[in-house]
């Protein structure tokens, strides 16, 4: 499937092949409250009634205010995420987020790609907070 852009610009969400939902952020963005529920109204319609990993691609995201911090605590159609980053900006963002919030589900960072992309399609029933 193609990817779709999230309202307002500032990324885009595709459900591929093997199944994985992809959010990808532009780059050098601060995500704000609207920019999160707009992603997540995004993966809910994109999904519909079933739910899917997700690859958030967060490797060039400058920053995230506390407000979407809040939205992205939400439930959505997503049943595992792996926040994909590359440097130690994007590891202290997602340490943040994952200290002071409730995941909706089981969520890792991981600096590697394919590390992150076995990790989502491993078996669902897995323990949380498994090493990959």
């Amino acid at each position: 499937m193609e990817p779709i852009t999230i309202e307002g610009g500032k990324g885009t969400l595709e459900l591929r092949a093997d199944g994985i939902l992809n959010l990808r952020w532009m780059a050098g963005l601060r995500l704000e409250t609207e920019d999160a529920k707009e992603a997540m109204q995004a993966v809910n319609d994109l999904c519909g009634d079933s739910e899917h990993p997700m690859l958030v691609d967060m490797a060039t995201t400058e920053s995230v205010s506390r407000g979407a911090r809040a939205v992205f605590s939400i439930p959505c159609s997503a049943n595992r995420i792996a926040l994909l980053g590359n440097s130690a900006v994007d590891r202290v963002i997602a340490n943040f987020f994952l200290g002071v919030h409730t995941p909706p589900c089981p969520t890792r960072f991981f600096t590697s790609r394919p590390a992150a992309l076995k990790w989502l399609l491993q078996d669902q029933n897995a323990v949380p907070g498994d090493t990959p």
